[in-house]
């Protein structure tokens, strides 16, 4: 089992986006959707917002307007890009390299809402200090790894085993491998969520 990592330091890693950066990340996914699909080139934007400058790991998600189906979604665990910069590729990536969905086109834009999660550096994290609804996970086994969002479980109102065991799931592992001694990996993370309404 993993040693226990005081989760309430993450906090202190990363400064809070503002409703601004917010807004504006949204806006610059939107935009970015359809100027890729128009043209299938790589838009670029200047933004001079000094949070979205910073490297931070994020996510972007689409859905259904009408259903609230998933449609696409893709991001990454690294701060390796200003978070304006992971916007714009992981909004391409979720539009057009989502395995399990066929590409968008450009008809299909205006069905589609736009969800972000910016995270925080992932941090070891011991199974049994993990919150529902405040830690998001990724676990790793060898070569087999798997990441759930901190919104998933309550969206689908899982209790806490329940989280770690679909975790497992997602990564192709069997259930309980979370509590394996040795030879697994879990860690914690935490995310600031937002939408287009």
């Amino acid at each position: 089992m993993i040693e226990g990592y005081n989760m309430g330091l993450i906090k202190n890693q990363i400064d809070k986006l503002t409703a601004e950066d917010k807004k504006v990340l949204l806006e610059i996914s939107r935009k970015t959707l359809e100027d890729y699909l128009k043209s299938y080139e790589r838009p670029k934007y200047k933004v001079y917002l000094p949070n979205l400058l910073k490297p931070r790991p994020v996510f972007v998600t689409l859905r259904d307007k009408n259903t609230n189906e998933l449609r696409g979604c893709r991001g990454g665990t690294k701060a390796d890009a200003p978070l304006l910069e992971g916007v714009i590729k992981m909004t391409i990536a979720s539009a057009t390299d989502d395995p399990r969905f066929s590409p968008l086109i450009l008809e299909d834009i205006a069905d589609v809402k736009i969800e972000i999660n910016a995270l925080t550096l992932l941090q070891p994290i011991n199974p049994f200090e993990v919150e529902v609804g405040k830690h998001g996970l990724m676990i790793v086994k060898g070569l087999q790894a798997g990441l759930l969002l901190p919104q998933v479980p309550v969206s689908y109102k899982w209790d806490h085993n329940t989280f770690l065991n679909q975790l497992c799931k997602k990564a192709g592992l069997p259930y309980e491998t979370w509590r394996e001694k040795s030879g697994v990996k879990l860690f914690g993370f935490e995310s600031e969520e937002w939408g287009e309404k």
